[in-house]
């Protein structure tokens, strides 16, 4: 038991915080990269993305794994988030660090979304049973681009937010 709950259910609660944190960061970072301030959908996606990592923590480990290693990475870089964005407010630099630091985190939880659901998903997994096959590779790479280009406008639209 976790905080109360059955394995299954803290996994449920887990992946429900995820969408969360994936929705509002969906909402809040195109916006930031038009230039467009939404603080509540920022707020909600740095605390439940951050929420995500914390949660990951609480199962189980019993070794080091590649899941471990991406929430401590995707805890820090929303540490230095969560710095830019209540610290700073966005202050002078602290608008490009944000913008580079909330699209690392939302890539993080996108990557481990398209990880999950090629494991969970029978007709994903189907396609890449291993996790090395060129769909499940075409899927990290095509959001690898995606989230490259989201993080260019970010960046640049905070810059200009800073120049004026």
């Amino acid at each position: 038991m976790i905080l109360g709950l059955t394995i299954p259910q803290f996994t449920t609660l887990h992946v429900l915080i995820s969408f969360v944190g994936i929705v509002a960061g969906l909402i809040a970072l195109p916006a930031f990269a038009r230039g467009h301030i939404l603080p509540r959908a920022n707020v909600i996606f740095l605390w439940f993305t951050l929420l995500t990592s914390l949660t990951g923590f609480l199962f189980p480990i019993v070794a080091f794994t590649p899941a471990l290693g991406v929430g401590i990475f995707s805890t820090l870089i929303l540490a230095v988030a969560l710095w830019a964005w209540y610290g700073r407010k966005l202050a002078g630099r602290a608008g490009a660090i944000y913008a580079i630091a909330a699209t690392i985190g939302l890539w993080l939880n996108l990557f481990v979304l398209v990880v999950q659901s090629f494991l969970k998903v029978p007709a994903l997994n189907a396609l890449a049973p291993n996790g090395n096959e060129p769909p499940f590779a075409a899927a990290q790479g095509s959001l690898l681009i995606a989230m490259l280009a989201l993080g260019y406008f970010a960046f640049r639209a905070s810059r200009k937010r800073a120049a004026a």
